[in-house]
């Protein structure tokens, strides 16, 4: 409790310097421009959430409800947004509120130096905190008449962030590159408004070098998490990012260089942008075989799933499982699935990687037959056991000495008869299949 006190007293402090600078820049200019005001306005409601957050730390709950209802509607806020005046609605209820005309704050009385209400995401962060500690559900996301969550003046708010990243000073670009993650993270409204700039994946990714993309780390991590938040948005996005210039580059520049949750990051990133058919082969011919490879080698706990997710998709497409049975993915896949180690995905891997005539030598190698086999026997996973007998089928089919050296195998356990009556339709059929050839190959035991 003491640690993440202090912690909190630092960000406070943090954030009350921020707001010092930028209002002093605003005094000193007479045409500051609508992008100070938004500064200003952000780091304001940062603080008020920051304040806010007490109760979440065991304090009066009943004032943090009260804090999270809007002051116009007296319901909970879907939206939360923040006025020049500081004081924080519901954004369905101030839009309406300023489309009437008024220029002033409902709550303060103040007159509004400018209209524009900036995404509270903290106070949003704090609602959906409460909602799932009591189980309620999270409030719907207001949309207007036109479908759209989002409005003219969150772009203006976004493109100014976009700006940011292309400023000379580090510590404004990783401001920018801080809360767009959080904005990406948390409202999909802004995920929709980014990928309307055609520029904006360019920008984006502006700040990060090639030649040594871990140059600052935290900054790295921060924008390959928001390429990864824009990634999930939708197929036109996903086509967006692939195409822009360096973006596949820099990811994995990014899965070789930097945090492990960057490196992790990355390699989702490139996972989310695979799943669109057009982008595989592009990522495969970008060097992103073996960047993963070494990812998956290392074997670090919060990577190797993202990893393995990455390879598999990328598998799918027939030119990337040539790719990585070059640089020797088998071999390293074998060893993992020895140590027990994500079975699922890495036998979901073998079995495409199987296809290939390749591949079969080095699964001879491995011993791998034994191994698949024990899977089978033991495991309670459909999926495992029928992506077990995918691969076995595959190295009987192109190797009849293998075949011979699985029939007395067989023949001890009945390991396969027992899938070929148990297992899901595919693992049957495959199981079927090499029992048919066992027959064929071994007539006396019949």
């Amino acid at each position: 409790m003491a640690e993440n006190e202090t912690a909190e007293a630092g960000e406070i402090t943090e954030l009350k310097k921020k707001l010092q600078r930028v209002v002093e820049n605003m005094l000193e200019e007479d045409d500051y421009g609508i992008e100070k005001t938004t500064e200003a306005l952000k780091n304001l409601s940062s603080l008020a959430a920051l304040k806010l957050k007490k109760p979440l730390l065991g304090l009066d709950e009943t004032v943090l409800l009260e804090k999270c209802k809007c002051p116009i509607s007296g319901e909970i806020m879907s939206d939360p947004v923040v006025l020049a005046s500081g004081q924080t609605y519901d954004r369905p209820q101030i839009q309406n509120w300023l489309e009437e005309g008024n220029l002033t704050c409902p709550q303060s009385k103040q007159v509004l130096s400018n209209s524009v209400p900036i995404p509270n995401c903290l106070v949003r962060e704090l609602i959906s905190d409460w909602c799932k500690k009591h189980g309620i559900a999270l409030p719907t996301p207001y949309q207007d008449i036109n479908g759209e969550t989002s409005t003219k003046l969150d772009r203006i708010y976004l493109h100014s962030l976009l700006e940011k990243l292309s400023s000379s000073s580090l510590s404004d670009q990783k401001e920018a590159a801080q809360e767009l993650r959080r904005l990406t993270k948390t409202a999909p409204s802004c995920r929709a408004v980014l990928c309307e700039f055609t520029d904006a994946i360019s920008k984006l990714l502006s700040p990060l070098s090639e030649s040594k993309v871990e140059e600052d780390t935290d900054l790295q991590e921060n924008l390959v998490t928001t390429v990864l938040n824009l990634s999930t948005h939708d197929g036109k996005t996903k086509r967006l990012i692939a195409e822009t210039p360096r973006a596949i580059t820099l990811l994995v520049e990014s899965v070789k260089f930097g945090t492990i949750e960057t490196r992790s990051n990355a390699a989702a990133a490139l996972f989310s942008l695979s799943t669109l058919k057009s982008n595989k082969c592009m990522i495969g011919n970008s060097g992103a075989p073996g960047a993963l490879l070494d990812l998956l080698r290392e074997g670090h706990p919060s990577a190797i799933k993202d990893t393995a997710e990455a390879i598999l998709s990328l598998c799918i497409a027939p030119v990337n499982r040539e790719k990585f049975i070059e640089i020797r993915a088998v071999r390293e896949i074998v060893l993992k699935i020895h140590t027990g180690i994500l079975t699922d995905q890495l036998l979901a891997i073998l079995a495409l990687l199987s296809t290939h005539p390749n591949a079969i030598t080095e699964l001879a190698e491995l011993d791998t037959m034994r191994r698949l086999l024990q899977i089978i026997r033991d495991s309670t996973s459909e999926r495992t056991k029928e992506n077990s007998v995918t691969v076995l089928y595959h190295m009987c089919s192109r190797d009849r000495t293998l075949l011979l050296m699985l029939g007395p195998e067989e023949n001890e356990m009945r390991i396969l008869a027992e899938l070929a009556d148990t297992g899901n339709p595919r693992a049957r059929r495959k199981a079927g299949d090499i029992i048919k050839e066992l027959h064929k190959a071994f007539p006396a035991k019949r």
